[in-house]
């Protein structure tokens, strides 16, 4: 049985609400929903739900 790390898929600012979406074809982060400020710093929920570690087997 191994591991295989998961990295997250999106995310969501804590402080403006803007939500992001991960784009495989360009290698970046793409602004889904853009009523977030553009001057925001951006806290990213890094402790939430998602589990970056699965294991297969």
């Amino acid at each position: 049985m191994g591991v295989e790390f998961v990295p997250p898929t999106e995310r969501t600012c804590e402080r403006c609400g803007r939500h992001d979406e991960w784009d495989d074809e360009t290698g970046t982060w793409i602004i889904v929903d853009d009523s977030g400020s553009p001057t925001c710093i951006h806290e990213w929920d890094i402790n939430g739900s998602h589990d970056p570690i699965r294991e297969t087997g």
